[in-house]
């Protein structure tokens, strides 16, 4: 029995020998529950990206990991870091990553996103392509490389890319949106609309397909069912300011300007900024025959986006109706140098300057 005992304590005297040397290498922390804490702060998704950073670089100073597992330590900073939006120390980790461990397929995935988001279409596909090559049956590299191929306007490849997503995860839904924004960018509207139908049949709560599919069917002519899905991405989403103004384009082409106008107030409530609001605003009101509201929607147009070229046409058309002539020429040649290319402009500014000249 005694010599049972002494075994017993030998071995607890190893232990805590060799936890004296594990913790020896691990000079950041004073607390081995401390050191775990913060292994599971780093690995987290946790809404304080700056203390998961935080405890992602004590973990990488502790001298504790090496190889993948360093490498994972980095990567977990990068994924902190890209959240926060600092895409290029984020770069940084996720290259560590991959000099630590050049199989290491999610740190080229999520470096290709960070590339995305930074524009660098090329470096991103480069990187979806070693995440393919790595693991050719994760649908996500798929499908990020045919959102950088969309963005370069090659809808061929595109929609090679959202199949083999689709292929790989057929419940991937938003590979069915943006596969569908690539039909209908094609002009294949109907394949498109199948692409959105699947997509709100996989997640019916996404406000996303049913804008998009309110637009193909507006395209189709059928603005009754564009109205009734931009009514759905609405409720679903009431603070998007797209459904709003797209579901005015309907109502201006139905001639319900009431409605129209309506919906380009709440569009330009949550998006003030955005000049065309104002532009197609501006026209409500002068097919309503208000052309003080009109010019003010024009003029706050044209402040957001000086080469509107169309605001100044439109404004210089109702300040003749108000037969404010040296203002309506002001504009038409500001139009004329604009686009050059369109007769209207120089026509109109000399019809102006012939009823000047008459005065």
């Amino acid at each position: 029995m005694m010599r049972a005992r002494r075994w017993i304590f030998a071995a607890l005297f190893l232990l805590a020998w060799i936890g004296v040397v594990i913790w020896a290498a691990a000079p950041a922390y004073r607390d081995f529950r401390d050191f775990w804490a913060d292994q599971e702060l780093c690995a987290g998704t946790g809404p304080d990206v700056d203390a998961q950073i935080a405890a992602c670089t004590r973990q990488i100073g502790s001298e504790r990991w090496h190889g993948h597992d360093l490498a994972v330590e980095h990567y977990n900073r990068g994924i902190a870091r890209k959240a926060k939006g600092d895409l290029d120390r984020a770069i940084a980790d996720y290259t560590e990553a991959i000099r630590l461990d050049p199989e290491y397929e999610y740190a080229y995935f999520n470096r290709g996103v960070a590339w995305s988001r930074k524009g660098d279409l090329d470096r991103a596909i480069a990187d979806y392509d070693q995440a393919i090559r790595l693991d050719p049956q994760d649908a996500d590299p798929h499908y990020g490389r045919g959102v950088a191929w969309s963005e370069k306007g090659d809808l061929d490849r595109t929609i090679a890319d959202y199949d083999e997503a689709i292929r790989l995860d057929p419940k991937h839904e938003r590979a069915y949106v943006n596969r569908g924004v690539a039909w209908s960018n094609k002009g294949d509207l109907d394949r498109g609309i199948a692409d959105y139908t699947e997509a709100i049949r996989l997640v019916p709560q996404d406000a996303d397909p049913y804008s998009n599919r309110g637009l193909a069917w507006s395209a189709k002519g059928d603005l009754d069912r564009a109205i009734a899905d931009y009514d759905q991405a609405i409720r679903l989403d009431p603070k998007d300011a797209d459904p709003y103004y797209n579901r005015a384009i309907a109502w201006d082409a139905k001639r319900d300007l009431d409605r129209a106008i309506a919906d380009y107030d709440q569009a330009i409530r949550l998006n003030p900024k955005d000049a065309k609001a104002y532009y197609n605003r501006g026209v409500a009101w002068s097919d309503k025959g208000n052309l003080d509201r009109a010019i003010a929607d024009y003029s706050e147009a044209i402040l957001l986006n000086p080469k509107h070229a169309s605001s100044y046409y439109n404004r210089g058309v109702a300040w003749v109706k108000k037969r404010s002539l040296q203002k309506a020429l002001a504009d038409f040649e500001t139009y004329s140098q604009l686009v050059p290319w369109d007769p209207d402009g120089p026509k109109s500014a000399e019809r102006v300057k012939k009823e000047l000249s008459a005065r």
